[in-house]
């Protein structure tokens, strides 16, 4: 069963995907904050077809943590369902990405779409002054920026070298840093086909201030909220 509601959900993700980036590829015309509204309606739909017919639900620990202003998230990387539902849950939000998604046909044309800060990763250093420049930009518009600062997706249980680019950002640019820990790994692994029915919880931690602090002992405290955030909703 779980082999079939996976297929169907694939499927459906066929279906809905190049009918959605042609969608958002309209949106041209509007500005950053207008397209962002309008193309995330993809992430809302594709969360609903996953309670639907994966049976995957979620849960928000720390609501009330949910940022009022522009800020930094940084989030556990495990699976694809937090790029979903980080949209649904978040206020508007744009991506640290690796370039290279923008050129898949139809999801990398709508994604362009959202204003991406989209990266090249062997460029170390041009790397992290376009992070920089571009990230400072999109938080003026009134965006949050998303980076996972392990880099990649991390299997279920195991832990990724924290990188310290997000928190460089949020100290460069004056706004809070939100930590964000989640489960979603044990029931949609990294890369993985079958999608299992089950509770995905997510844990909002509360911001943190950057006034006056170096990045390394942000990113640092970041880790350490994250990792040890997990242990209490591992299961």
């Amino acid at each position: 069963m779980v082999a079939l509601r996976s297929l169907v959900f694939l499927a459906l993700q066929f279906l809905l995907t190049p009918i959605f980036s042609t969608l958002a590829l309209l949106t041209f015309p509007f500005p950053p904050l207008t397209r962002y509204r309008l193309i995330s309606g993809y992430a809302r739909t594709m969360v609903v077809v996953l309670r639907w017919v994966c049976g995957i639900r979620h849960e928000v620990i720390g609501a009330e943590n949910l940022p009022k202003e522009p800020c930094v998230v940084l989030c556990k990387h495990q699976s694809a369902w937090e790029t979903l539902a980080l949209q649904v849950i978040f206020p508007p939000q744009v991506w640290v990405l690796k370039r290279e998604l923008l050129w898949l046909p139809f999801f990398g044309w709508g994604l362009a779409m959202t204003s991406p800060i989209a990266i090249n990763r062997s460029d170390g250093k041009g790397a992290m002054k376009q992070l920089l420049k571009q990230g400072k930009d999109r938080l003026k518009q009134g965006f949050c920026v998303v980076i996972f600062p392990e880099g990649t997706r991390v299997p279920y249980g195991q832990r990724g070298k924290y990188k310290v680019g997000g928190a460089l950002l949020a100290v460069s640019s004056g706004v809070p840093v939100v930590p964000v820990a989640h489960n979603a790994g044990r029931l949609w692994g990294r890369n993985a086909f079958s999608k299992h029915p089950g509770l995905v919880t997510m844990s909002i931690g509360k911001p943190i201030s950057t006034q006056g602090r170096k990045a390394d002992e942000i990113s640092a405290e970041v880790e350490a909220w994250i990792e040890n955030e997990i242990q209490h909703i591992a299961h």
